[in-house]
């Protein structure tokens, strides 16, 4: 194993694609000269060149459109946007012409395109800056969206999703770029679809993803003190859905709680709710509960910023009550 951080194995992913496959390119607004907004594309200007890792200007619906109409020509584009709150421009880009492509020509423009970059909550970064649009991209039919939450997933993911023939919604989470993980010196993937049990337990399942899934953690090691089990199932990526791990899962402990960084109306945690109660209705002993960002635009202020947010405390609290 090797300790590498989440931005390292993302980098690390992508070098490696471009080294075997001559058609895969990178293109967004400073992966370049500037080595990524995050440093993610670091060294790879060096080692591929201008016409491989593109530099482009603050143009996000022109650069995704490239993009598209390179993916419909047999290349295989990686576009960086530098925060997901800026892939908005180029939304139509992303729903009306790569979504649809493949579908709407009867299968004969492939789609192989992955849309990449920081997503979620920064850090006082303002309410334009602080969105998680996951559920937004997972509503769309004909894209896949991917959430990994650890420098190994992020890595094995990342290479799936370069070498899939569908259009993907890669969301990084902002504050995990400098997280560090054992991540496997021999070359791996990890299917799009699959999740993981993330840690074992009886009493109740927290169904997650991203940087949710720290919040998770955190109240799991707390709850663990007063005796409670709690199982962690982290999903990795929304579309495709990982539904038989979740409802194997709450057949063990009979209870689920989603956790979220994003908002709660329409979320994608409504959509788990919901799956578990038509699935696995017979198996539980609480309705499914969820904690989520409050509803609310995210503030600057750093102490309101924290209250708005998912944390340990307000994910033990939630299942003290439910086990009640």
């Amino acid at each position: 194993m090797a300790i590498l951080t989440y931005r390292e194995a993302l980098n690390r992913a992508m070098v490696e694609e471009m080294e075997k496959d001559p058609l895969i390119y990178m293109m967004g607004e400073e992966v370049g000269h500037y080595q990524g907004a995050y440093k993610v594309s670091q060294g790879m200007l060096d080692k591929f060149g201008e016409e491989r890792v593109i530099d482009t200007p603050i143009s996000e619906n022109g650069f995704a459109g490239i993009g598209v109409g390179s993916a419909m020509v047999g290349l295989r584009p990686i576009i960086e946007f530098m925060t997901w709150n800026f892939s908005l421009v180029a939304i139509d880009q992303i729903i009306n012409s790569a979504a649809k492509m493949n579908y709407m020509s009867g299968g004969q423009f492939p789609m192989p395109i992955v849309f990449r970059g920081a997503g979620g909550v920064g850090g006082r970064l303002g309410a334009q800056h602080s969105q998680a649009f996951e559920s937004w991209y997972a509503h769309c039919p004909g894209l896949k969206v991917v959430c990994p939450a650890t420098p190994k997933d992020a890595y094995g993911l990342l290479k799936s999703s370069i070498r899939d023939n569908n259009p993907t919604i890669f969301i990084e989470s902002e504050v995990l770029y400098g997280s560090k993980g054992d991540v496997p010196e021999q070359e791996y993937t990890i299917p799009l679809g699959l999740g993981e049990i993330k840690r074992k337990g009886t009493d109740i399942t927290l169904v997650t993803w991203s940087r949710a899934l720290g919040f998770a953690e955190e109240a799991a090691v707390l709850l663990e003190k007063e005796g409670i089990s709690v199982e962690i199932v982290d999903l990795r990526s929304l579309r495709p859905l990982d539904e038989n791990l979740i409802y194997e899962s709450v057949k063990k402990t009979n209870r689920a709680l989603v956790v979220e960084e994003g908002w709660p109306v329409a979320g994608f945690g409504a959509q788990i709710a919901y799956l578990i109660q038509k699935n696995a209705f017979a198996y539980l002993d609480h309705p499914v509960e969820r904690v989520t960002q409050m509803d609310v635009p995210m503030s600057y202020a750093a102490n309101l910023e924290r209250m708005s947010l998912p944390n340990a405390t307000r994910v033990a609290d939630t299942i003290r009550e439910m086990l009640q």
